[in-house]
């Protein structure tokens, strides 16, 4: 397994923007795909977006255009740039990290993630 922390939440209005990171304990980069996922108060765990161990990035519908998921395999270090964020982007965001590789979409499934972080809130107000 693989420690994970989370930063860089916080308060920002409708529009603004903000940069999670999440700093892993080892050299996680070379073969672990990585995640970021979030949860608002009454809600599942949701995808937020994803990046594999050889760079291919996904993006939930919802941040699409809007989010970029993107790592530093020499700083250990997963990214999440939010731009343009909405009220409905109010979360705590978590992110996870997987030794398997992914398949057929399951890169949206919180099960395959081995190491999940403590999580950072995000708060955007209207």
């Amino acid at each position: 397994q693989v420690n994970l922390a989370e930063s860089g939440g916080g308060l920002v209005q409708t529009g603004g923007s903000l940069r999670l990171s999440c700093a892993a304990s080892r050299r996680s980069g070379a073969s672990d795909s990585m995640a970021w996922f979030r949860q608002a108060p009454g809600k599942e765990r949701e995808f937020v977006a994803a990046i594999s161990y050889i760079g291919n990035t996904y993006h939930a519908d919802s941040v699409k255009g809007r989010f970029t998921i993107s790592r530093d395999n020499f700083q250990n270090t997963l990214y999440l740039q939010m731009n343009k964020l909405k009220p409905e982007d109010t979360a705590v965001y978590y992110c996870a990290s997987t030794a398997r590789a992914y398949s057929n979409g399951s890169y949206v499934r919180p099960q395959i993630y081995d190491s999940w972080g403590q999580g950072t809130q995000v708060t955007v107000s209207s």
